[in-house]
């Protein structure tokens, strides 16, 4: 039996990329004329909003890169008792997705440094986050390109569904 620290499908291998791995793979993309769609977040208890997100942020361009929040970024962002899962386990079922072509673990609290690297065709966020606060958006529009705020799928959140499951104890 696998160990569940250790991918066995070549599949999820190939999607979760270092930085480095990932750069050349947007580069020799974007040098074909591809688009890169980029989003970032947590994705701590993968849930139908971020499935949904992550469907309609793939079809406005020819790959999908999702940056995770390292485990030390999520305890940043969110507090202590976060993560729920560790970054490994969320950058795999986050690969584990159809729409989704390359995952990446990036330890800062914003992928600032990240999108000035990856330089995307395409960032997209949820709709909950404010016009003028995605990070990197700067960047994108720089090189002619896409801000997408998608809309939120109600009722999913996963502050919202920890709060309801501790709520049950």
């Amino acid at each position: 039996m696998t160990s569940p620290n250790r991918f066995s499908d070549n599949g999820l291998r190939r999607k979760l990329c270092t930085l480095a791995r990932l750069a050349s793979a947007v580069r020799r993309l974007q040098r074909r004329g591809g688009r890169v769609v980029f989003t970032n977040g947590c994705f701590d208890l993968l849930h139908p909003g971020h499935v949904l997100l992550l469907e309609r942020a793939k079809r406005m361009g020819d790959a999908l890169v999702v940056a995770v929040n390292s485990d030390r970024s999520v305890k940043a962002l969110k507090g202590p008792a976060r993560p729920i899962l560790p970054q490994r386990a969320r950058a795999m079922l986050v690969a584990a997705l159809a729409s989704v072509d390359y995952v990446t673990i990036f330890d800062a609290t914003t992928p600032a440094a990240l999108i000035a690297r990856l330089q995307p065709d395409v960032l997209v966020k949820g709709a909950d986050w404010p016009r003028g606060t995605m990070v990197g958006a700067d960047v994108v529009r720089r090189r002619g390109g896409r801000i997408v705020r998608l809309p939120v799928v109600n009722g999913y959140s996963t502050t919202r569904l920890i709060t309801r499951i501790t709520r049950r104890r």
